[in-house]
């Protein structure tokens, strides 16, 4: 246990160093751009000011490039009234949770993320929209009369990598993106060497994330949303899905988590804001059956489920969170 102490002590100072070392650099965008996404094609003809940020997803890109002094306006399904003064988030909501990790300048609200208010939209005048995307999900038109709006589905291959990439391209930060999408495999082979010092993987060779949501159901992640860092620590699936929603999971019966054998480590990744039912599951029969094998990590206030920064944070303390566990 001696060996693995400064392995605990070091995970946040490793991930926090390899943030540090990516460059600020910044040069002059090859205009004009054509940027090709999952949405469609965007014309960029000169160097956005002005970017409309549709949700925390993208909010994580803009971030990554240090971009978000250019943030004008701010979608969000977590907001509430009483976060915003005549319009734009209040300062003091900017310093909390992930939000806090960024430099907002009050930034009007706009809307959730899937009824945006377009009146708002047009007269903030963006000249760049951004925005994660996924089956179903509209405006896209709406939006793109406005500014060329750059939308990556969800779950789709390398997608917040391929966001990350096109905003470096178009804001001349080409090489701090090319740093900052190795960042979560980077930090993830730190805490895997962590994990194994500890036994943790020889213990529980196999992982299911459980997403307990308000009023009772339960959903398992088979992509995307924390599991893909869990495999890259090292562990295995516990459990398949025969079919998805959104290409992220689906809702599992109790039956199917009671059915987990005793290798199979639980981590308990609740949704944020009012749909968080971390609490009622685990005082669950489900819950108190699994306690044992059960690790709860719950994400930071406004936090987005992936993308390089949200994903090397959740790396290293759900680390924390296992090893202090077992």
């Amino acid at each position: 246990m001696n060996a693995i102490k400064p392995l605990r002590e070091n995970l946040y100072r490793f991930a926090l160093c390899q943030l540090a070392l990516l460059s600020l650099g910044a040069g002059a965008q090859a205009a004009p751009l054509t940027i090709q996404h999952d949405e469609g094609t965007a014309q960029i003809d000169a160097t956005p000011e002005r970017l409309l940020v549709m949700d925390e997803e993208a909010l994580g890109w803009v971030y990554a490039l240090n971009l978000e002094d250019r943030v004008v306006g701010l979608g969000s399904s977590y907001l509430t009234p009483e976060m915003l003064d005549g319009g734009k988030v209040k300062a003091d909501v900017l310093e909390r949770g992930f939000f806090g990790h960024g430099r907002l300048k009050s930034p009007t609200y706009v809307g959730s993320w899937t009824a945006p208010n377009l009146e708002t939209v047009t007269a903030l005048a963006p000249d760049l929209t951004v925005r994660l995307t996924w089956d179903g999900n509209e405006n896209y038109k709406q939006l793109s009369a406005v500014s060329p709006t750059l939308g990556y589905k969800e779950g789709g291959p390398d997608f917040w990598k391929r966001a990350v990439t096109d905003l470096g391209r178009i804001f001349g930060r080409e090489e701090r993106a090319a740093a900052v999408v190795k960042l979560p495999d980077n930090v993830n082979r730190y805490n895997r060497a962590a994990l194994e010092a500890a036994g943790v993987l020889e213990r529980f060779p196999k992982v299911v994330v459980v997403a307990p949501f308000a009023g009772g159901s339960n959903w398992v992640y088979s992509s995307t949303r924390l599991i893909d860092d869990l495999r890259a620590l090292g562990f295995k699936d516990g459990i398949q899905l025969s079919k998805t929603t959104l290409g992220v999971g689906a809702e599992v019966s109790e039956e199917a988590l009671l059915g987990l054998d005793k290798q199979t480590l639980v981590v308990v990744f609740p949704p944020g804001g009012e749909y968080n039912g971390a609490a009622e599951f685990m005082a669950s029969a489900v819950g108190q059956q699994l306690k044992d094998q059960t690790v709860l990590y719950e994400p930071e206030e406004f936090s987005p489920y992936s993308g390089p920064l949200t994903q090397a944070r959740n790396s290293s303390l759900v680390t924390k969170a296992i090893l202090e566990e077992f």
